[in-house]
C-alpha cells in the first residue's frame, strides 16, 4: 500500500475511533464526499497532495491533506467545535502505517467558510505529513 493510502487509513481510523468525535457528528459522519440528506455536521476527507520528499540517500514523501467540516443548523459554531476535536486528535499524532514512518503530522492552518449555494458553514484544517519507507534512517 502507498504512503498515502497507510496515512489515510489511519487518519480514518484514529478518527473513527474516539467516542468524543463521534458524539459531535455520528457514528456515520466520516465520508469522502458531501451527501445530500445525510446528517449534518459531517467529517469529509478532502484533497490529498502528496510529493516527493526525498533525499539524495533517503526516501520519503510530503503529504498536504485537508479535512472540512460541513454544518448547518449548528453554523460556524459547531464546525469549529468539530475542528478543534480534529485538531487535538491528530496535531502531532503518533500513528501506525504499516510499511511507511510517519516522521511528522502537523496543523498548518484553518479557515472556514459560509458556502453561497448551500449556505451550509465549512471549516477546513490543512495538515502537512512527512512518510519515509520503513527501514530508512
Amino acid at each position: 500500500m502507498s504512503a498515502a493510502n497507510e496515512l489515510l487509513t489511519a487518519i480514518h481510523a484514529r478518527l473513527t475511533g474516539d467516542a468524543e468525535l463521534l458524539g459531535m457528528i455520528g457514528e456515520d459522519g466520516i465520508r469522502d464526499r458531501l451527501v445530500t440528506g445525510r446528517k449534518l455536521p459531517c467529517v469529509l476527507i478532502g484533497e490529498l497532495v502528496s510529493n516527493d520528499y526525498s533525499t539524495s540517500t533517503e526516501g520519503g514523501e510530503e503529504h498536504l491533506l485537508s479535512l472540512e467540516i460541513w454544518s448547518d443548523a449548528g453554523g460556524r459554531k459547531r464546525a469549529q467545535l468539530v475542528a478543534s476535536r480534529l485538531h487535538s486528535l491528530l496535531q502531532d499524532a503518533a500513528l501506525d502505517l504499516g510499511q511507511h514512518h510517519l516522521v511528522s503530522l502537523l496543523h498548518v492552518k484553518t479557515q472556514s467558510r459560509r458556502e453561497a449555494k448551500t449556505k451550509l458553514h465549512v471549516a477546513e484544517l490543512r495538515f502537512r505529513a512527512v512518510t519515509e519507507p520503513i527501514g530508512a534512517a
